[in-house]
């Protein structure tokens, strides 16, 4: 493998649930690597290197520099046309966050757990009661946190064809430019609206929050509350259906790890279990990308100002002095301190939201439907290896 190895590498055949061989074999834990528009971006590939810049102020997440790694062209596109505060560094990063984070505290999520729970149990009730095979993707794991999302935001969940479409456009990495500004414009004229409705007729959801706080105010237009809005719908629901499809995949392809599950009562094994399964599939699989504002030293390499960096928290998160015999799925292992979610004040806002989720699905599901399993073979299942959050599209179960 040469230092300018391309970036992203494919996936070993068979093996869907593996970081690419590709790029666990570069060698230097800090190298040089081709993206898709010919630059040479560093890739890091050790956890606590990766940790370390993550907290360092001197490496910035602001899309907008020179030397910035993007994902696609697609997402490089969208992003200069409505930024969004994850692409942002501090005070302006902090400033957009603070308006959102209360509804996510981890607090106000857990008072969310029932509901959640309702939701998770209708959902099986319906599958249980209708044909069989099923696709879990749109029975089951779709569902749960578009749900939730929509009722936290207060975005009308029968529109949820329209959001979900848009967004699997927005996520696609070989998405165009021109279809990327498509789809993402669509999502904010429609969250548009909503904080326009919110502004005259308010409820109890962050959009009304949104529009009678920050934009009766002045302190936001209606778009940066509607770009806002579609920050968290998008993030609110790809990411963890994502997880709840391949999640269940995995425990499939690990009948020891799903028995353990689904015969247990215990919530600290669920717990457990969510964040074993966040560290070794780690679906957001492209890295985080930063870029150095000025020269710093990463991994015995000196990084130049200007200089793109991509922290393969997939790497990160199967390295060995961090997880012991880290390729093995270990529901009772402490993962808790993985970096499925980031590390530093870019870690992801939702993840309070996502662990109830998953911590319900994965607790509920496989006691409910003791039976279930997978109802075409591994190799027949198609992985998302073209898109910026890895799942798959579909998951044919049957019981």
């Amino acid at each position: 493998m040469t230092s300018t190895a391309d970036y992203p590498q494919p996936r070993a055949t068979g093996c869907p649930f593996d970081p690419p061989p590709g790029a666990r074999g570069i060698g230097a834990p800090v190298t040089r690597v081709r993206s898709w528009d010919g630059s040479t971006p560093w890739l890091v590939t050790r956890y606590e290197d990766q940790r370390a810049a993550l907290a360092d102020p001197r490496v910035s997440a602001d899309s907008t520099l020179p030397g910035y790694p993007s994902t696609s062209p697609g997402i490089a596109a969208r992003r200069s046309r409505a930024r969004t505060f994850i692409a942002m560094d501090d005070p302006e990063h902090a400033r957009l966050r603070r308006m959102v984070t209360a509804p996510f505290a981890v607090k106000r999520v857990e008072a969310l757990r029932p509901a959640v729970q309702r939701i998770v149990d209708d959902l099986i009730d319906g599958m249980l009661a209708g044909p069989k095979p099923v696709d879990l993707v749109t029975a089951f794991a779709l569902p749960v946190p578009s749900l939730v999302i929509c009722a936290l935001l207060g975005v009308p969940y029968e529109d949820h064809e329209f959001f979900q479409e848009n967004s699997r456009v927005l996520v696609h990495r070989d998405t165009t430019p021109e279809e990327g500004v498509a789809a993402q414009e669509r999502l904010i004229g429609y969250l548009d609206g909503l904080v326009q409705r919110k502004l005259a007729d308010p409820a109890d959801d962050l959009l009304s929050e949104l529009a009678t706080r920050r934009v009766a105010t002045g302190e936001l237009t209606r778009r940066e509350a509607a770009v806002l809005g579609q920050l968290m719908l998008v993030a609110g629901h790809e990411t963890t259906a994502n997880m709840i499809a391949l999640g269940t995949l995995a425990l499939l392809e690990h009948p020891d790890q799903l028995a353990l599950l689904r015969e247990t009562e215990d919530p600290k094994l669920v717990a457990g279990a969510v964040e074993e399964l966040l560290r070794y599939l780690t679906i957001v699989h492209l890295g985080r990308r930063r870029v150095a504002l000025e020269d710093i030293e990463i991994g015995g390499r000196t990084i130049r100002a200007g200089e793109g960096l991509i922290l393969a928290n997939d790497l990160g998160n199967r390295d060995g002095t961090q997880f012991a015999d880290p390729d093995r799925l270990d529901v009772r292992r402490d993962a808790r301190r993985h970096i499925a979610f980031g590390f530093g004040v870019h870690q992801c806002l939702g993840q309070p939201l996502a662990r109830v989720e998953l911590q319900v699905v994965y607790g509920t599901l496989y006691r409910r439907i003791p039976a279930l399993r997978l109802a075409t073979g591994l190799d027949r299942v198609r992985f998302k290896h073209d898109g910026a959050v890895y799942g798959v599209y579909e998951l044919p179960v049957t019981w």
